[in-house]
């Protein structure tokens, strides 16, 4: 797989993530973007839902065994990107699926220290997708998380620890990654994680409790209102983002500086939109317009700390009481 395909295979299935992978330099790129990409695999394998739950976790859990190089498990990947599309699939996660045994292969071309770091991150992502499959069944029946530490166990599993691998490439592949400590940065790039993912829960969550989950925990609906626990984690998500602009702002490198803070932009803008128009009654969505202009902005200002400090300001301005505002 060249860069140029593997970068028209992550345009097709992200619209966001791949721009910041955009702006790595290439030694950052290459681990990122294979590591995004075999995650990508295994949420389209988990979320298809025309197949069986027991079937999503067998296939799952073959990617696994393929990830971590084992020979026959790769077989049955290869077996699996030949399947026909299932219904629900899009075009970009066909392709996806059907290039699998080359993003297995494009792992196995990274740098030892890289692979060990993808081989890690993917363990604990498909652990929190089959966590989900297990909790949340596929009978029809609405169920939630219980607590507020079963949520944080969840949205670290498939997002935390993609802010500690970020983070440990970083800290490799540039000498002079950031002015805070190491252990500083893995926790704020951990915690940004786990509030991008809080940003999706929140605005999936009509559609999620459509299709009988939901992430917000039980607890707190039965002592409030629905309404009312999703703007409690719209605050906690927005307090989540100001840190993952402090990670953003600490770095040196301006691109990575950049790809760092884009993610803490758009969802500041998602969280604005939230705040404006009720998400458990219509679908919030940045409109491209609005991305393409605040990349524009990250370029005009060339990623500069005071520049970023205003975007993300901006991006996070609300009409009205302003609650969900940086």
């Amino acid at each position: 797989m060249t860069p140029a395909q593997q970068l028209a295979l992550l345009r097709d299935v992200s619209r966001s993530f791949y721009l910041s992978i955009r702006l790595l330099p290439p030694g950052l790129r290459e681990p990122v973007a294979v590591a995004y990409l075999l995650a990508r695999a295994s949420d389209t394998i988990a979320d298809t839902s025309a197949l069986p739950a027991g079937q999503r976790l067998t296939d799952l859990e073959l990617l696994v065994r393929a990830i971590e190089g084992d020979a026959a498990a790769r077989s049955g990947i290869a077996a699996l990107a030949a399947r026909p599309p299932a219904p629900g699939v899009d075009a970009g996660e066909q392709r996806l699926l059907h290039t699998l045994p080359q993003c297995l292969a494009w792992l196995d071309g990274l740098q030892p220290d890289d692979r060990a770091d993808v081989h890690t991150v993917l363990r604990k992502i498909t652990e929190g997708q089959a966590l989900d499959l297990r909790h949340f069944g596929t009978d029809g029946q609405l169920r939630s998380l219980a607590t507020a530490p079963e949520l944080d166990t969840y949205t670290y599993l498939v997002a935390g620890c993609v802010g500690e691998f970020w983070t440990a490439l970083c800290l490799r592949h540039l000498p002079d990654f950031a002015t805070l400590p190491r252990d500083e940065m893995l926790a704020l790039g951990r915690n940004y994680g786990m509030g991008l993912q809080l940003v999706n829960i929140l605005r999936d969550a009509r559609e999620d409790i459509a299709a009988g989950r939901s992430y917000l925990p039980q607890d707190e609906i039965d002592a409030a209102t629905l309404e009312q626990v999703h703007r409690h984690w719209r605050n906690e998500a927005a307090r989540r983002l100001e840190g993952g602009m402090a990670y953003a702002l600490a770095v040196n490198s301006r691109r990575v500086r950049a790809a760092s803070a884009l993610p803490a932009l758009l969802g500041a803008r998602t969280l604005a939109l939230m705040a404006q128009y009720d998400p458990l009654r219509q679908r919030v969505k940045v409109p491209r317009s609005e991305v393409r202009a605040l990349l524009l902005r990250l370029v005009l200002g060339l990623a500069g700390r005071a520049s970023l400090q205003a975007a993300f300001r901006s991006a996070g301005r609300v009409a009205g009481d302003g609650t969900i505002a940086p």
